[in-house]
C-alpha cells in the first residue's frame, strides 16, 4: 500500500471560521500507544478496558451524550455523509485526556493498518477545508467525529435488560467513517458496518496541512481492484463486468442491513492461481481493518463458507480517472467500492467510498435467510 505523505514542517492553518487547531492527540494518532493491557486479552476485553477508562474521564453531561440504551434505534442508524448533528460525543468537545482515552478505545478495536486509515481519513478534512478555501457548505474538521456506547461495557447494570443480553456496542462515526462493534464478555460478536472513504482519493496538489501531495489513503483497495480486473482475459472479463458504466454510489448506504441480492460477476473457480491470490489480497484489505483476532475470524468464516462461494464483479472504466466500481460477494460478506465522484478541484473519479458488511446480520442482528 502506498504510504501517505505527512509533512514534518510546521502546519499552516487555512483561513476559515470552521477551522480549529488540531491537537497532538489527533495528529499523532498513529503513535498513540495502547498500554496497560495483558497480552492474553482479547480485542473485546481490551475494548471493555478502554471503554470503562474512557467513561471515567467524562462528566455527567458528556456521559449522557455518550451512553445510550443497547436497544436504541440510534445503534443501527449510521451514515457517512456530512451531517449537522450526529449521535454521541464529539472528539472536538473533549479535553486532551478524554480525547486520548477515546482514541485508545478506538485503537483497541482496529488493526494497525485500519487505525492508520482512520487517522488519515480524519485528517483529510483539513485537505478538504483547504481545497474549499474554508467556504464549503459543511464544516471540515478532523475533530468532528463522534463516540457512542450502547449498553454498559462493564456488564454491571444490565443496561436495557433483555434487549442487551450482556451485549454492548461502540460506534465511531463522522464524515467518511462509520465503524460499529458489538461485544459480549471476551468476544466481539460483530464488527460491521465498516465504512471508509477518501476525498480526495489521491491528493493531487501541494498542501499546507498535515497530509501532503500524493497521499492516497485507500490506494490498496483501488490498486488491487484494478490489478485484478486487468489480470483477467477477455473471456473472464465478459463474466466479471456487469456494466460498462459504474453506479454512482455503493448500495445500501445508511441501511441497517444490506439486501441479499443474487451474486454477480466471475466466480472464484473461474480464476487462475495468480488471479485467486489477488482476489484474496483484496478481500484481506477489508477484513484486516479490524483487530487481528477479529480479522482472523472473518477470514476463517470465508474459508469455512468456501471461496467457491465468492464472486467478483466490476463496472465502469478499467483505468484511473474515470468512474469505476467493484463488488465482492461471499456467502457471509459483501464488499463494495465506488470511485465515481470528482474531488473539490474537479479531478474526476477521485473520491472513494467502500465498505465491508456482514450478510449474516450487521450490528449482530439476525436476518431472515
Amino acid at each position: 500500500m502506498t504510504s501517505s505523505t505527512v509533512k514534518k514542517s510546521a502546519v499552516k492553518k487555512p483561513a476559515s471560521h470552521f477551522y480549529r487547531a488540531v491537537p497532538a492527540a489527533i495528529v499523532c494518532l498513529l503513535g498513540l500507544a495502547v498500554v496497560g493491557l495483558k497480552v492474553s486479552q482479547t480485542p473485546a476485553e481490551q475494548m471493555q478496558t478502554f471503554a470503562e477508562a474512557y467513561l471515567e474521564t467524562l462528566d455527567d453531561s458528556q456521559r449522557g451524550l455518550t451512553m445510550k440504551d443497547f436497544g436504541s434505534p440510534e445503534r443501527v442508524g449510521w451514515h457517512f455523509i456530512p451531517k449537522d448533528e450526529r449521535k454521541g460525543l464529539m472528539i472536538g468537545d473533549m479535553n486532551d485526556a478524554q480525547r486520548t482515552a477515546a482514541l485508545r478505545l478506538l485503537r483497541s478495536a482496529l488493526s494497525e493498518a485500519g487505525y492508520g486509515k482512520v487517522n488519515r481519513i480524519m485528517l483529510l478534512e483539513e485537505v478538504l477545508n483547504e481545497m474549499e478555501k474554508g467556504e464549503g457548505r459543511w464544516e471540515r474538521n478532523p475533530q468532528r467525529y463522534f463516540v457512542t456506547l450502547f449498553g454498559d461495557p462493564s456488564g454491571k447494570s444490565g443496561a436495557d435488560g433483555e434487549d442487551a443480553d450482556g451485549r454492548w456496542g461502540l460506534s465511531f462515526e463522522g464524515h467518511h467513517l462509520s465503524l460499529n462493534f458489538v461485544c459480549r464478555g471476551n468476544e466481539v460478536l460483530d464488527s460491521t458496518p465498516q465504512f471508509l472513504a477518501s476525498n480526495p482519493a489521491t491528493v493531487m496538489q501541494e498542501t499546507t496541512v498535515t497530509l501532503g501531495k500524493g497521499t492516497a489513503v485507500l490506494s490498496r483497495e483501488e490498486q488491487l481492484g484494478f490489478k485484478l480486473i486487468n489480470a483477467l482475459s477477455d473471456e473472464q472479463q465478459d463474466l466479471a463486468v456487469i456494466s460498462a458504466e459504474a453506479p454512482s454510489e455503493v448500495r445500501f448506504a445508511g441501511e441497517p442491513q444490506p439486501e441479499r441480492t443474487a451474486p454477480k460477476g466471475i466466480p472464484y473457480a473461474e480464476l487462475d492461481t495468480v488471479q485467486k491470490e489477488i482476489l484474496k489480497d483484496l478481500v484481506s484489505t477489508y477484513t484486516d481493518v479490524a483487530a487481528e483476532p477479529v480479522a482472523a475470524k472473518r477470514r476463517l468464516q470465508i474459508l469455512n463458507d468456501g471461496w467457491e462461494q465468492v464472486r467478483f464483479a466490476w463496472a465502469g472504466a478499467m483505468e484511473p480517472g474515470i468512474g469505476h466500481y467493484y463488488r465482492i460477494t461471499g456467502k457471509s460478506f459483501l464488499i463494495e467500492f465506488a470511485n465515481t465522484q470528482s474531488d473539490p478541484a474537479g479531478n474526476p473519479a477521485n473520491h472513494i467510498h467502500c465498505f465491508y458488511r456482514d450478510l449474516t446480520g450487521d450490528f449482530d442482528l439476525p436476518i431472515s435467510q
